[in-house]
């Protein structure tokens, strides 16, 4: 029975794990990171990894534990989540794209006004959600949840334990690439910097349209089906 359980729990830890680390991809959101908190002093920045990277673990798991209970309960839709985030998740981006570069004399301006208060007012949203942990995260997680639960309470209690220890692990990596992250882009240099940014922002806006029409799909093909034919 033991044994049963440990592979329960080894199956449901690498299960998550390989789920949820290339949607999230924390090496990829480090560099919004870094441009929605331009003018951060290095400590503040420290501060924000660890509260983002603990916001993170909490949404995670929350999903996968009672996501599906609370959508549920207000008569939500996954494909809803999935349309209403993406939007979310794209309007960020395209604030981004928008974005003009900060001459030496802005970032000291920013630096003095990016307060803890404030870093600790964005350390939710966006950065945690939609930025670091998006929708489409929130959605797998429900997903992988509902997925988890067993005829046995004991094996479910088993699943659920590695599935929350994968996402432990995934909230430390997201902690370490967005601690570490102007060290990753240092070797870069200002204008490689900038263009990577812009390019991250690309890309997390296709991920918005990607979630909002996997989203509108999903509900066009239920309307389909329930059309007479």
């Amino acid at each position: 029975m033991t044994v049963a359980l440990l592979l329960a729990l080894g199956k449901s830890f690498l299960f998550v794990l390989a789920a949820m680390l290339p949607i999230l991809n924390p090496a990829a959101t480090a560099p919004v990171f870094l441009s929605l908190t331009e003018g951060a002093s290095p400590l503040t920045r420290r501060v924000l990894a660890r509260r983002i990277a603990i916001n993170a673990f909490w949404l995670m798991a929350g999903s996968m534990l009672v996501g599906s209970y609370v959508l549920d309960l207000f008569g939500i839709s996954l494909p809803i989540v999935r349309i209403g985030g993406g939007l979310i998740l794209a309007s960020m981006a395209w604030r981004l794209l928008g974005a003009t570069p900060t001459m030496q004399d802005s970032r000291a301006v920013l630096a003095e006004s990016f307060t803890s208060e404030h870093a600790r007012r964005q350390a939710f949203y966006p950065l945690t959600f939609p930025i670091s942990c998006g929708p489409g995260s929130v959605a797998v997680a429900i997903t992988v949840g509902v997925a988890l639960h067993d005829a046995t309470l004991v094996t479910s209690l088993a699943r659920m334990t590695g599935a929350l220890l994968a996402v432990a692990v995934v909230s430390l990596l997201m902690f370490l690439a967005f601690r570490y992250a102007p060290r990753l882009l240092r070797a870069l240099g200002d204008a490689g910097t900038a263009v990577f940014l812009r390019l991250s922002a690309f890309i997390l806006l296709c991920m918005g349209v990607q979630i909002v029409w996997d989203g509108a799909s999903e509900l066009m093909l239920t309307l389909w089906r329930s059309l007479p034919h």
